[in-house]
């Protein structure tokens, strides 16, 4: 690629920007293409930044339930370009890292950033709105996050067939906007608002829904092994949201039939999430409030203390269509009657990982210094300190209009005017 005239128009630091952006976004680039176009375009996408290390992973998928095809894949295609004269044509092999030296590299490259930083008078008292908030990228690659997407765009289809329980897959009449995404829930059935029946909100222990899928159970595993969830709180539900152009989630604490902490991964496209103790409604998806965070693709969003508790969160109307997948523990003495605990999810443990030494967390922080370009509209806090993270991505929330324990919220003094979000 290097003679490529097309490319010798950019500057290496340009290219490796484009590598990124189309690395992010290969899941929706690589939608319903062939498996051989599939790898040519992903393929191509890495020659842009050959020496970047993480173009290099993010092909590798870790866990023995993401890899095994990729590699059977990649000795077949392998075969078919030896052809009749394979024997003939030996070369040294190039040393390959094994499995666990993969997990390894990838591990210590996950970027984590904890310092978020949001000064609310709360009660009477100043308090840091955000705290207990954790933004983790480079954990899913974009072979994983593909893998990922196609099989919600399979339960969607079978949720709008008819072959997934009842309660598992909703789709609602579009009749304004701002509503209208589609969810699919499981593990449990969960109510956003009083029902017809009289339910409040919160978990049908009565209603049932489908079992986790496969593949969502090796993601909590995943969460789990690499640090981004603790191995005391293992999630046992989830629900994925499907977004069209204009869909939102209104300002909301999640419900407290569901431990602490819980996470958002975010897919297929970016958008902002909105925090603050005093979120406001202007208008049919669009929303104003204190402190605004980009969700960029892949990344994961941690949700605990202040930040799940005391700040409402929401999800002004997205600008283009978005998956997210919310993965949540529940209360025991909130489960389904006819819940039994997974038995793959039993006795996680996570990776050995020195933080300090991976400094992923200070290494992150100096990126977000370093890409300062991420300080947009007026209601972002933190100094200046990269505690606003542009393309140091994720979050959004799940759970709709559950305003469990609400904390009055005051006229702050001497900061900047709160952000308002309005996509189109």
């Amino acid at each position: 690629m290097e003679n490529d005239p097309f490319l010798r128009q950019y500057q290496p630091s340009e290219l490796k920007i484009a590598s990124e952006f189309l690395t992010n976004w290969l899941p929706f680039l690589s939608k319903d293409l062939c498996k051989d176009c599939n790898h040519l375009l992903s393929n191509r996408i890495r020659s842009l930044d050959p020496a970047s290390p993480r173009m290099r992973w993010a092909d590798m998928a870790q866990e023995d339930e993401f890899d095994e095809e990729e590699e059977e894949e990649e000795e077949e295609r392998d075969s078919s370009r030896k052809g009749f004269d394979a024997s003939s044509m030996k070369t040294p092999e190039k040393p390959k890292l094994s499995r666990d030296q993969r997990e390894n590299l990838r591990l210590i490259n996950v970027k984590r950033k904890k310092d978020f930083i949001c000064l609310e008078r709360v009660k009477g008292k100043i308090v840091n709105v955000l705290d207990g908030l954790e933004l983790h990228t480079g954990v899913f690659s974009a072979v994983e996050q593909k893998r990922i997407v196609d099989q919600v765009y399979q339960l969607q289809e079978k949720g709008r067939r008819g072959e997934l329980k009842k309660r598992t897959f909703t789709a609602p009449h579009k009749w304004m906007r701002g509503k209208g995404r589609e969810t699919i829930q499981f593990g449990c059935c969960y109510n956003y608002a009083p029902d017809r029946a009289g339910n409040p909100p919160g978990i049908l222990q009565r209603e049932e829904v489908d079992p986790l899928p496969h593949l969502f159970k090796v993601i909590i595993r995943k969460l789990i092994k690499w640090h981004v969830l603790p191995p005391t709180c293992v999630p046992d539900s989830c629900i994925v949201n499907i977004y069209d152009e204009g869909d939102c989630i209104p300002p909301h604490i999640d419900n407290h039939d569901f431990l602490r902490p819980f996470c958002t991964i975010s897919f297929l496209s970016e958008c902002d999430i909105l925090f603050g103790s005093n979120l406001k409604v202007e208008g049919p998806g669009d929303f104003s409030g204190s402190y605004s965070i980009p969700l960029p693709v892949g990344s994961v969003l941690v949700l605990n203390g202040n930040g799940a508790d005391v700040a409402k969160h929401c999800v002004p109307a997205v600008p283009t269509k978005r998956i997210s997948i919310t993965f949540r523990k529940m209360d025991e003495s909130k489960r389904p009657v006819w819940f039994t605990p997974e038995p793959d999810l039993q006795g996680i443990e996570p990776l050995p990982l020195d933080l300090n030494r991976s400094g992923s967390t200070s290494r992150f922080s100096r990126l977000n210094n370093h890409n300062g370009t991420n300080q947009r509209g007026h209601g972002r806090r933190g100094g200046g300190n990269g505690y606003d993270s542009r393309g140091y991505y994720n979050p959004e929330r799940s759970s709709e209009h559950n305003d469990s324990g609400d904390w009055p919220s005051s006229q702050r003094r001497g900061m900047p005017r709160p952000s308002r979000r309005n996509y189109g």
